[in-house]
């Protein structure tokens, strides 16, 4: 296909206009949020306790707590499973900054583990390494509508003592083993983020089958209270809370996307399908993968260049970016999700998140009262970048869709998205040409 790339001032694959934006409004969203706003119960309100009950039902969990994003949900989790100060919790070294971060805002250190380049989630044969006397919990991220490989990683935790909290916020009704996310660790995380496939805007959801973690997860969501905001007025503060709760108009939005969720998702796999055919000729691509076994649902449709047989190897992240800038120009919606493996944010590196080396060497952490016991220095935390190959080379060589797949748009979008690839992976000598901002 030789053919002038639109970046250059050819013709775009994907019409102006083709594709739909996400979520898709209905009367329903409508009906709901306008019956919230004129409903007077404008902070935690009846919306976010049936979205609670709603969402539990359909997660297959019995308790549940609507917070306002998943980082929110994910501090939640810490704060079940008992992780404090200088505790470690073990993390994917590539996921959104999030899943290690939330560890952050509890004085909680994150210890980085490579991911397994097919699948892109954490690799559980490299979680046992990872291991100390320290660590507490692993947070097993199911990146991008793909559930981690669950037997393994709860063989390590049991064998050690460890909590397993469930990153679900990218993976809404992802399997297993016929087992749904969710349902494997202690506690989970979902999200409700503008992106996710069940859509509030902003949002988050903490669940749980253990009526102890609830209680204590909850602890957080408030003023560090025992009590519920419907409860008696009197107070018994003796933790920090953050004040985590969701708003009702937000709830009400949430459930009216709810009762469409499985359909959107029905939909995301007979999209993904259709895009998997049309690139499966496709040259130097590499597409995701659904194990035997997994259900994924394309909640992101993450594709790979190889760069090593376009001859990129050497500069894979500005070719990689040259590729997206062309495609962009062709009219798909696609860019470059997260850049870098997390620990190479400048906080994970420099290990002073809060200063004087909180949490890594806090006064009074488990790290420090070690130290003083032992009369020696620990030796700092390792986040040499050598340590995640495949987390570092992914960062360089993807690309990243959730809108093309989502409803309201149909397989015929799938189509037009596969001839823009096409079109662009055709035309490898117009791609060398094109000038990005900022070069």
């Amino acid at each position: 296909m030789s053919e002038k790339l639109a970046i250059h001032g050819g013709d775009r694959a994907v019409p102006e206009g083709v594709m739909k934006k996400w979520p898709p409004i209905e009367d329903i969203d409508r009906k709901m949020v306008l019956a919230s706003l004129e409903g007077g119960e404008h902070t935690y309100g009846p919306n976010c306790k049936a979205l609670e009950k709603e969402f539990a039902e359909w997660a297959g969990l019995k308790y549940c707590v609507a917070c306002n994003s998943g980082t929110a949900a994910l501090h939640m989790c810490l704060v079940a499973c008992d992780c404090g100060a200088g505790d470690e919790v073990i993390v994917p070294a590539y996921t959104w900054p999030s899943s290690a971060t939330c560890c952050l805002h509890h004085n909680v250190v994150p210890i980085f583990v490579d991911i397994d380049w097919e699948t892109m989630n954490i690799d559980p044969a490299k979680i046992e390494a990872a291991v100390t006397e320290r660590t507490k919990a692993i947070i097993a991220v199911h990146l991008h509508g793909l559930a981690v490989d669950m037997d393994p990683v709860m063989e390590i935790a049991r064998r050690h003592g460890l909590k397993v909290i469930e990153d679900a916020c990218q993976s809404h009704g992802a399997t297993y083993k016929g087992r749904t996310v969710g349902s494997f660790g202690d506690c989970v995380a979902y999200s409700t983020n503008q992106n996710k496939c069940l859509c509030s805007g902003e949002g988050g959801l903490f669940l749980t089958n253990d009526e102890q973690m609830h209680a204590k997860g909850k602890t957080l969501w408030y003023f560090g209270e025992n009590r519920v905001p419907d409860e008696a007025p009197e107070y018994h503060t003796y933790g920090m809370g953050w004040m985590y709760r969701m708003a009702d108009l937000t709830a009400a939005f949430a459930r009216a996307q709810l009762t469409r969720l499985d359909d959107y998702l029905a939909q995301q796999k007979v999209n993904a399908a259709r895009l998997a055919e049309c690139l499966a000729d496709v040259e130097n691509l590499i597409l995701p993968v659904e194990p035997e076994g997994y259900s994924h649902t394309w909640y992101n449709y993450t594709v790979r260049f190889d760069m090593e047989a376009l001859g990129h190897a050497d500069d894979a992240k500005d070719f990689r970016d040259k590729l997206v800038a062309a495609l962009k120009a062709e009219g798909v919606d696609t860019g470059v999700w997260q850049a870098w493996p997390v620990p190479q944010m400048t906080v994970i590196q420099a290990q002073n998140a809060y200063g004087r080396g909180c949490p890594w060497t806090c006064q009074g952490s488990k790290r420090h009262i070690s130290r003083l016991e032992t009369s020696h220095r620990d030796e700092p935390v390792d986040y040499s970048l050598e340590q995640y190959p495949v987390a570092c080379r992914h960062s360089t060589w993807h690309t990243g869709m959730t809108t093309p797949l989502r409803a309201p748009n149909g397989p015929e979008v799938a189509e037009l998205v596969a001839t823009a690839f096409a079109k662009v992976m055709s035309n490898i000598n117009q791609v060398e040409r094109v000038e990005l901002k900022g070069k």
